[in-house]
C-alpha cells in the first residue's frame, strides 16, 4: 500500500473570535462556509505545548514507556521514542544516527523511577488515556520553532523555491549565534527580513532561558512555560496572507489582541476589527447552526446522498450513502458523482469537527479504476486546506480508504457532549418487549429465591402499557405459575429498558 503525504496550500479565510467569561471559540470561514471552529474553556484550557518539570512515577519495560506525574490527575504517558538525554546535542548531520539508536535503547536506560525530567505536552489527555508527553522540547513563534535539543535547521516544505530556502537557512545560520539551537522555519517565514528573524531567534533564546531558569527552582509537577491562549495562539498559527479579517466581539480582548499582534505579527494589525453589531457575530455568519450540524451522526449532501459519521476511541469510519440521488446517466455515474462530493464534504467535516487519529472511509464501490483515481485526487486536494498534517492511502482491495489526520486535543464532539446517561453512549436501548421478557426471568428469579407473599414492580411507563396490553395474558400465566400476586408501579424517572422487582 503506497501513502502520500498531503500538504496545505493558502486559502482566503476570515477569523471570527467570540468572547465570553466562560469559553473562547475562534471559527475560521472561508467564502462564507465554516470550515473549522476551535474552543477552549476558561476551567480546563488545553495543556498541547505547556512545558512541565515532572517526576517519573513508573517505568514499563514490557511497553518501552514511563508514566510521568506533571501534576495531572492522571499520570502522562512518555515513549522511549520522545526520550532524549538532554545534555546531549543533536547535530544536522547525526539526526539519522541518533533517532535510530534512540529506538533501540531500552526506557530503563534513559529514565528511572523517581527521576524529574522537562517534559513538553504534545497531546491532550483524551478519553480515558493521560496527555502524551516527549522530552524533545520545541518553543513556537510566528516565523520560527526553536529546538533547544538539537542544531539543525529545517524549513517548511510549502516554501519551495531553492534560492528563498537557501536564503532562510543562510540567515538563521548566522542570527543564532554560539548558541546552535535548532529551528524549523515556519511557511509564514517566507520573506521575512534579517532583522525579523534575528528578532525573533533572540526572543525565543530569552524564552528558553527563562525556562532553565523557572526549572531550577520548581518542584515536581509545575507548568515551568504555558502556551499561548487560543486567541493569540491562533493568530500566532492560523492566521496568514490571505486571511481578510480578523473580527473580534470583545473590545477587551480586541485591545489584548492588538498588542500581541503589534509585537509579534505587525503585519495583520490593520486587519483586526472589533464586532459591535447586535446579534452575536456567531449567529450573523450561521456558525451556531453549522456546529449543531457537526454533532450531527448524519450529513446531508447537495445531490440527497448523505454521509454516516462514526467516532469511536480507536477510530472514526465515515460511510458514503447515494440516498435520494438516483442521477440522469448510469449506475457507475450516479456513483461516481456521489463520491466525489462526499469527499469534498468529508475534508470540510473533519476540519470541523477536528476528528484524528485513524480514519476509514467507505466509499460506494466504483468498477472504473479512472473514478477510483480521481476521487481519491479530489480528497488529497480538499484536504491540502487542512492545517493539520494528513496522510491518505491508495484504495485498499476493500474499497476502503484509509487516512491519518494528526490529533492533538479533543474533537469537536468530546468538547461539547458526554455520554447519554439513558443508553450510556452505545446510541440504542433495548426494546420495552425485551425489556419485558427480562423482567419476567428477573421475576422467576427472585421469586425462588426469597419467601415472598407478593411481587412490586418498578418499570417505566412502556413496559407497564405492554403488560397491560400485548402481554397481559403472559403477565396472568406467569402470576398462576408463581401462585403469588404480581403489582405494578410506574416509575417516570425510569427509561424504557428499566425496571426494578422488589419481593415483599
Amino acid at each position: 500500500m503506497i501513502c502520500r503525504k498531503v500538504e496545505t496550500n493558502a486559502m482566503t479565510t476570515e477569523v471570527l473570535i467570540n468572547v465570553t467569561p466562560q469559553e473562547t471559540r475562534v471559527a475560521f470561514v472561508e467564502n462564507g462556509v465554516l470550515q473549522e471552529v476551535a474552543i477552549e474553556r476558561m476551567r480546563r484550557r488545553g495543556l498541547v505545548g505547556n512545558i512541565y518539570k515532572g517526576k517519573v512515577s513508573r517505568v514499563l519495560p514490557g511497553m518501552e514507556a514511563a508514566f510521568v506525574d506533571i501534576g495531572l490527575e492522571k499520570a502522562a504517558f512518555l515513549h522511549v521514542s520522545d526520550v532524549i538525554s538532554q545534555s546531549d546535542v543533536i547535530r544536522a548531520e547525526q539526526v539519522e544516527e541518533e533517532a535510530l539508536q534512540r529506538r533501540e535503547q531500552s526506557i530503563t536506560s534513559l529514565l528511572s523511577e523517581g527521576q524529574e525530567v522537562l517534559v513538553q505536552v504534545v497531546k491532550d489527555p483524551l478519553g480515558t488515556k493521560g496527555a502524551r508527553l516527549t522530552t524533545q522540547i520545541t518553543i513556537p513563534s510566528r516565523y520560527l520553532v526553536l529546538m533547544p535539543y538539537s542544531e539543525t535547521i529545517g524549513i517548511s516544505t510549502r516554501i519551495d523555491q531553492t534560492e528563498e530556502r537557501d536564503r532562510l537557512r543562510a540567515l538563521v545560520e548566522e542570527a543564532r549565534g554560539e548558541l546552535k539551537h535548532g529551528y524549523i522555519l515556519r511557511t509564514a517565514a517566507e520573506a521575512v527580513t534579517s532583522k525579523e528573524l534575528t528578532r525573533e531567534i533572540n526572543f525565543l533564546q530569552r524564552v528558553w532561558h527563562k525556562i532553565l531558569e523557572r526549572e531550577k527552582t520548581a518542584k515536581p509537577g509545575t507548568c515551568v512555560y504555558y502556551d499561548l491562549p487560543l486567541t493569540k495562539r491562533s493568530l500566532r498559527d492560523m492566521v496568514g496572507e490571505e486571511c481578510e479579517r480578523v473580527s473580534i466581539d470583545s473590545r477587551e480582548t480586541y485591545q489584548s489582541i492588538l498588542e500581541f499582534a503589534e509585537s509579534y505579527v505587525p503585519e495583520i494589525v490593520d486587519r483586526l476589527s472589533v464586532y459591535t453589531g447586535e446579534r452575536p457575530i456567531f449567529e450573523l455568519y450561521n456558525v451556531e447552526d453549522e456546529i449543531a450540524k457537526a454533532l450531527e451522526r448524519k450529513v446531508m449532501l447537495k445531490s440527497g446522498g448523505y454521509l454516516i459519521f462514526d467516532q469511536t476511541e480507536s477510530m472514526t469510519t465515515i460511510d458514503v450513502n447515494t440516498g435520494g440521488f438516483v442521477g440522469s446517466r448510469n449506475l457507475e455515474e450516479t456513483i461516481y458523482k456521489t463520491n466525489l462530493e462526499a469527499a469534498q464534504a468529508i475534508a470540510r467535516q473533519l476540519r470541523l469537527r477536528n476528528l484524528g487519529g485513524i480514519i476509514i472511509i467507505d466509499f460506494i464501490d466504483m468498477g472504473e479504476s479512472e473514478h477510483r483515481r480521481q476521487v481519491l485526487r479530489t480528497l488529497e486536494k480538499m484536504l491540502e486546506k487542512d492545517h493539520a498534517r494528513c496522510q491518505v492511502c491508495d484504495v485498499s482491495p476493500l474499497g476502503l480508504v484509509e487516512m491519518t489526520r494528526k490529533r492533538t486535543r479533543e474533537s469537536l464532539e468530546h468538547i461539547l457532549c458526554e455520554p447519554c446517561p439513558y443508553c450510556n453512549g452505545k446510541g440504542y436501548m433495548k426494546t420495552a418487549e425485551s425489556a419485558c421478557y427480562d423482567l419476567f426471568r428477573e421475576i422467576l428469579r427472585e421469586t425462588r429465591q426469597y419467601d415472598a407473599r407478593e411481587v412490586l414492580l418498578l418499570a417505566s411507563q412502556e413496559i407497564v402499557d405492554l403488560l397491560l396490553d400485548e402481554e397481559s395474558t403472559s403477565l396472568a400465566e406467569l402470576q398462576d405459575f408463581i401462585d403469588i400476586p404480581i403489582k405494578y408501579q410506574v416509575e417516570s424517572q425510569y427509561i424504557q429498558d428499566q425496571f426494578d422487582v422488589v419481593p415483599v
